[in-house]
C-alpha cells in the first residue's frame, strides 16, 4: 500500500492522537475512556484513509468525531478544562473537515 494524502484523513488521524494522548499528557486523567476509545477510532479511521485502504468512509468519521466532540456533556468532564478543550477542539476539527470532504465530494459527483 501507498501512502495517499487526505485532508481529512490526516485531520482523524491527528485529532484521534490528541484525544488518545490527552488522558495522560495535560488532562490529569478526565475522560479516560471516552476520549482513548474515540481516539483509538479516529486514529484507525485516519489510517485507513492514509493507507488508502478499503475502510471507514468520511461519514464514518464524521460519526465518530462527533461522538467525541459531545463526550465532555455526555460523560460529564466539561468541567476538567483539558480533556473537554481537547475533545471540542479536536472532534469539531475532526467533523468540519469530513463534512467539508463529504460536500467537495458531492458537488463534484453532481458537475
Amino acid at each position: 500500500m501507498s501512502l495517499k494524502y487526505s485532508y481529512e484523513a490526516a485531520v482523524a488521524f491527528l485529532a484521534g492522537l490528541a484525544a488518545l494522548l490527552a488522558p495522560d499528557l495535560w488532562a490529569d486523567g478526565a475522560g479516560r475512556a471516552p476520549l482513548m476509545v474515540l481516539g483509538v477510532l479516529l486514529v484507525l479511521a485516519g489510517l485507513y484513509g492514509l493507507l488508502g485502504a478499503a475502510g471507514p468512509g468520511a461519514w464514518t468519521v464524521t460519526a465518530f468525531a462527533a461522538l467525541l466532540f459531545t463526550a465532555p456533556w455526555a460523560w460529564q468532564f466539561t468541567g476538567h478544562d483539558g480533556a473537554a478543550w481537547t475533545a471540542w477542539i479536536a472532534g469539531g476539527a475532526a467533523v468540519i473537515v469530513a463534512l467539508y470532504t463529504l460536500y467537495t465530494a458531492n458537488r463534484t459527483s453532481e458537475a
